[in-house]
């Protein structure tokens, strides 16, 4: 991404970075997307093309070394991993609504494989499997020291849909109590009485990390593909909307009361 805002800021085309690098345009537009990994002789290269000062220069190309050790999550490289699990390792904070489902962090394995097996009807039960380890590993984020401080909102009717049945909802609701004291997290239910509001879009999560050259990004997961959304105004604007959910939403201590109550109805 910073690579992209430095080529941009110094009125560089993608061609032009190709043609100074000897390399495809292609290769430039995957390595600003995060689909291949920079070289840190590539970054140099293009830093020193776009006229970037020697101490920034030298600060990227050095995250560029960083960059290239395998993470943890690459073993899972056959589990559909996606760069959003870049992001939630690197993030200070994550501000996530979701409208129809538990927050993928916060899942037991049984709502996961429900719901894994619902979105993808057709895989073999051993990528099933293989996907519900790689989501229950990504928890462990929450435990670690020094986590990123998580704050979750969640709409009502995600609470009272029964996936995977009335037995694996319980204990998924279970989950959410006991996960709703870890102090890394603030959990928040929007009720459904509050009617219209400011995220009928559909579920978004916002990344916030500490260094101010690291812009915030927002995440939209679709059927078929997934959005990240870097523009400025943009990113704002579902910044904004986070605000106006959490005022809407049931305090952390009414959502804790709230949970309970679910817990002993009949689901």
């Amino acid at each position: 991404m910073e690579l992209r805002h430095l080529r941009e800021a110094a009125g560089k085309t993608i061609d032009e970075a190709a043609q100074f690098l000897e390399c495809s345009d292609s290769k430039v537009s995957r390595i600003e997307n995060g689909q291949v990994s920079a070289s840190p002789r590539d970054v140099r290269d293009m830093l020193e093309f776009y006229g970037v000062e020697s101490r920034r220069r030298d600060e990227l190309v050095e995250f560029a070394r960083t960059a290239r050790k395998k993470g943890w999550w690459e073993a899972y490289s056959d589990a559909l991993v996606v760069p959003l699990v870049g992001l939630e390792v690197a993030a200070e904070r994550i501000l996530a609504y979701e409208a129809m489902v538990v927050h993928g962090l916060l899942q037991t394995e049984d709502y996961a494989r429900a719901q894994i097996r619902a979105h993808s009807p057709n895989i073999s039960v051993g990528r099933v499997e293989r996907r519900v380890e790689f989501r229950i590993a990504r928890q462990d984020l929450l435990t670690r020291s020094a986590p990123p401080k998580l704050e979750v909102i969640l709409e009502e009717c995600a609470l009272r849909r029964p996936v995977g049945g009335r037995k694996v909802m319980r204990a998924q609701l279970r989950r959410l109590a006991d996960v709703a004291t870890l102090p890394a997290l603030t959990l928040q239910v929007l009720p459904l009485a509050i009617g219209e509001h400011a995220a009928m879009s559909g579920a978004f999560t916002i990344y916030r990390f500490t260094e101010r050259t690291d812009p915030d990004v927002v995440y939209l997961e679709h059927a078929t593909s997934d959005l990240y959304v870097e523009n400025h105004d943009q990113v704002e604007r579902y910044g904004a909307a986070f605000d106006r959910l959490r005022a809407a939403a049931l305090s952390p201590r009414r959502t804790a009361s709230f949970l309970k109550k679910l817990v002993d109805e009949e689901i």
